[in-house]
Protein backbone atom coordinates (compact mmCIF):
# COMPACT_ATOMS: atom_id res chain seq x y z
CA UNK A 1 0.00 0.00 0.00
CA UNK A 2 2.57 2.21 1.08
CA UNK A 3 4.32 2.15 -2.04
CA UNK A 4 1.58 2.62 -4.29
CA UNK A 5 0.36 5.61 -2.21
CA UNK A 6 4.68 7.18 -3.08
CA UNK A 7 3.95 5.86 -6.59
CA UNK A 8 0.80 8.08 -7.00
CA UNK A 9 2.42 10.70 -5.19
CA UNK A 10 5.19 10.83 -7.86
CA UNK A 11 3.22 10.03 -10.80
CA UNK A 12 1.16 13.67 -9.26
CA UNK A 13 4.28 15.54 -9.29
CA UNK A 14 5.63 14.67 -12.78
CA UNK A 15 2.04 15.83 -14.06
CA UNK A 16 2.91 18.98 -12.34
CA UNK A 17 6.72 18.94 -14.15
CA UNK A 18 5.07 18.02 -17.53
CA UNK A 19 2.91 21.69 -17.64
CA UNK A 20 5.58 23.93 -17.43
CA UNK A 21 8.13 21.49 -19.74
CA UNK A 22 4.94 21.50 -21.90
CA UNK A 23 4.31 24.91 -22.02
CA UNK A 24 7.77 25.67 -22.78
CA UNK A 25 8.00 23.35 -25.61
CA UNK A 26 5.02 25.49 -26.84
CA UNK A 27 7.39 28.62 -26.95
CA UNK A 28 9.39 26.81 -29.59
CA UNK A 29 6.65 24.51 -31.72
CA UNK A 30 4.02 27.30 -32.20
CA UNK A 31 0.97 25.65 -30.20
CA UNK A 32 -0.09 24.09 -27.21
CA UNK A 33 -1.34 21.05 -29.34
CA UNK A 34 1.84 20.86 -31.26
CA UNK A 35 3.39 20.90 -28.00
CA UNK A 36 1.13 17.91 -27.00
CA UNK A 37 1.68 16.11 -29.87
CA UNK A 38 5.33 15.79 -29.26
CA UNK A 39 4.91 15.06 -25.70
CA UNK A 40 2.88 12.14 -26.21
CA UNK A 41 5.60 11.53 -29.24
CA UNK A 42 8.16 11.22 -26.76
CA UNK A 43 6.02 8.75 -24.32
CA UNK A 44 4.43 6.62 -27.20
CA UNK A 45 8.24 5.77 -27.47
CA UNK A 46 9.58 5.65 -24.09
CA UNK A 47 6.03 3.07 -23.87
CA UNK A 48 6.92 1.27 -26.35
CA UNK A 49 10.46 0.90 -24.90
CA UNK A 50 9.13 -0.28 -21.96
CA UNK A 51 6.62 -2.81 -23.21
CA UNK A 52 9.99 -4.20 -25.05
CA UNK A 53 11.68 -4.74 -22.12
CA UNK A 54 9.09 -6.16 -19.91
CA UNK A 55 7.57 -8.05 -22.25
CA UNK A 56 4.29 -6.90 -22.15
CA UNK A 57 1.90 -8.30 -24.76
CA UNK A 58 -1.51 -7.44 -24.90
CA UNK A 59 -4.34 -9.99 -25.08
CA UNK A 60 -5.81 -9.28 -28.24
CA UNK A 61 -9.17 -11.55 -27.12
CA UNK A 62 -9.40 -9.51 -24.38
CA UNK A 63 -8.74 -6.05 -26.19
CA UNK A 64 -11.78 -7.28 -28.86
CA UNK A 65 -14.43 -7.60 -25.97
CA UNK A 66 -13.83 -4.29 -23.87
CA UNK A 67 -16.25 -1.48 -24.37
CA UNK A 68 -15.79 1.49 -26.60
CA UNK A 69 -15.01 3.83 -23.43
CA UNK A 70 -12.27 1.70 -22.65
CA UNK A 71 -10.39 3.09 -25.90
CA UNK A 72 -11.05 6.61 -25.12
CA UNK A 73 -8.42 7.30 -22.24
CA UNK A 74 -5.94 8.87 -24.63
CA UNK A 75 -8.75 11.57 -25.67
CA UNK A 76 -8.52 12.39 -22.05
CA UNK A 77 -5.14 12.67 -22.14
CA UNK A 78 -4.12 14.69 -25.10
CA UNK A 79 -7.02 17.26 -23.88
CA UNK A 80 -5.67 17.22 -20.32
CA UNK A 81 -2.07 17.65 -21.57
CA UNK A 82 -3.09 20.84 -24.36
CA UNK A 83 -5.34 22.54 -21.50
CA UNK A 84 -2.35 22.11 -18.85
CA UNK A 85 0.13 23.92 -21.51
CA UNK A 86 -1.79 26.55 -22.65
CA UNK A 87 -3.12 27.19 -18.99
CA UNK A 88 0.68 27.16 -17.66
CA UNK A 89 1.77 30.52 -19.20
CA UNK A 90 -1.38 32.34 -17.88
CA UNK A 91 -2.33 30.78 -14.63
CA UNK A 92 1.07 30.18 -13.33
CA UNK A 93 1.86 26.48 -12.71
CA UNK A 94 0.33 26.14 -9.27
CA UNK A 95 -3.01 27.37 -10.63
CA UNK A 96 -3.28 25.65 -13.17
CA UNK A 97 -2.35 22.08 -11.46
CA UNK A 98 -4.67 22.95 -8.46
CA UNK A 99 -7.74 23.62 -11.21
CA UNK A 100 -6.43 20.10 -12.82
CA UNK A 101 -6.98 18.44 -9.51
CA UNK A 102 -9.84 20.34 -8.18
CA UNK A 103 -11.65 19.19 -11.57
CA UNK A 104 -10.18 15.70 -11.07
CA UNK A 105 -12.10 15.35 -7.87
CA UNK A 106 -15.53 16.34 -8.33
CA UNK A 107 -15.48 14.49 -11.03
CA UNK A 108 -14.14 11.59 -9.68
CA UNK A 109 -16.67 12.21 -7.00
CA UNK A 110 -19.22 11.65 -9.29
CA UNK A 111 -17.72 8.48 -11.06
CA UNK A 112 -17.30 6.81 -7.75
CA UNK A 113 -20.82 7.58 -6.47
CA UNK A 114 -22.33 5.67 -9.37
CA UNK A 115 -19.41 3.27 -10.41
CA UNK A 116 -18.96 4.51 -13.47
CA UNK A 117 -16.88 2.42 -16.26
CA UNK A 118 -17.50 -0.66 -14.04
CA UNK A 119 -15.30 0.76 -11.13
CA UNK A 120 -16.80 0.10 -7.46
CA UNK A 121 -19.22 2.22 -6.02
CA UNK A 122 -18.32 4.81 -3.19
CA UNK A 123 -21.22 6.43 -2.25
CA UNK A 124 -21.02 10.41 -1.56
CA UNK A 125 -20.59 11.36 2.27
CA UNK A 126 -19.99 14.20 4.23
CA UNK A 127 -16.24 13.74 4.22
CA UNK A 128 -15.96 13.12 0.58
CA UNK A 129 -17.58 16.04 -0.02
CA UNK A 130 -15.80 18.64 2.10
CA UNK A 131 -12.46 16.85 0.93
CA UNK A 132 -13.44 18.44 -2.28
CA UNK A 133 -14.60 21.60 -0.86
CA UNK A 134 -11.34 21.67 0.96
CA UNK A 135 -9.66 21.48 -2.57
CA UNK A 136 -11.76 23.81 -4.44
CA UNK A 137 -10.67 26.62 -1.27
CA UNK A 138 -7.17 25.57 -1.70
CA UNK A 139 -8.18 26.73 -5.30
CA UNK A 140 -8.99 29.86 -4.22
CA UNK A 141 -6.20 30.46 -1.65
CA UNK A 142 -3.93 29.57 -4.70
CA UNK A 143 -5.49 32.34 -6.63
CA UNK A 144 -5.98 35.18 -4.50
CA UNK A 145 -3.03 34.80 -1.93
Amino acid sequence: MLFSLVAVVLAGGATALQAPTNARLMTAVGSPVNAAFVSFAIGTVALGALALVMQARPDMTAAKALPWYAWVGGLYGAIFVVAATWGVPRLGVALTITLMVAGQLLVGLILDHFGAFGQPVQPLNLGRVAGVVLVIVGVVMVRRF
